[in-house]
């Protein structure tokens, strides 16, 4: 192998999307995948075997799902050098990932060019953010118009999520590698957070948020 290629993790629930990323990725002489992954904790697992140069991730997927999986990376390594790359272009999911340490957030829309310069940039350690959510970004702190979620910490909107997409408090206590105790006591400090009373409330204000489809 060219010992002057940067080493790429891809990290997507889809199969067929990964191999279209390997593609273009490996298409020109800069970049070769060593691991692939289908989820979040499988990224944690490979990026501690492979050590890659680079991490691109999808955000939405089951179990930890990206933002889980970037905040173990980084805890673990906190100079691992992460992109996005999401099919969800709402600022809350760019907020999210650069609060865990991402260095880039672009759309899975993006042209080949776009997502090939992104990476290349994230490489280098610089911050890559694509300008129509960059812009989303800074409108949102001109207007002051902050989304509800915004108010919750990075476990609580783990938590969040995963109870908006119907799991159980066992079932979150299980992904999440906590005790349902303690899954249960963010269930009630995001209730009081977010003033829901129940999972219908919840997942309504997830659909607004942008956080899941409607």
């Amino acid at each position: 192998m060219n010992q002057n290629l940067t080493t790429v993790l891809l990290v997507d629930d889809h199969e067929l999307v990964r191999a279209g990323f390997r593609r273009l990725l490996e298409d020109g002489d800069k970049f070769t995948v060593i691991a692939e992954a289908g989820s979040g904790e499988q990224a944690v697992q490979d990026f501690n075997k492979h050590h890659p140069d680079v991490v691109v991730m999808d955000i939405s997927m089951p179990g930890i799902g990206g933002v889980g999986a970037i905040e173990r990376i980084i805890a673990r390594e906190p100079s691992a050098k992460i992109l996005v790359l999401s099919v969800h272009e709402d600022s809350v999911f760019t907020t999210r990932a650069m609060q865990a340490g991402a260095l880039g957030f672009i759309p899975k829309r993006s042209a080949p060019e776009e997502m090939l310069r992104a990476v290349e940039m994230v490489a280098q350690g610089k911050t890559c953010i694509a300008p129509e959510i960059a812009q989303q970004l800074a409108m949102q702190k001109l207007t002051g118009s902050e989304n509800p979620i915004d108010v919750l910490s990075q476990r609580e909107f783990e938590v969040f999520r995963l109870l908006a997409e119907g799991k159980t408090v066992n079932d979150i206590a299980d992904i999440l590698s906590l005790s349902p105790k303690t899954v249960g006591t963010h269930h009630t400090s995001i209730k009081q957070k977010l003033n829901v009373s129940n999972s219908a409330e919840l997942a309504r204000l997830a659909i607004r948020s942008g956080l899941l489809d409607a």
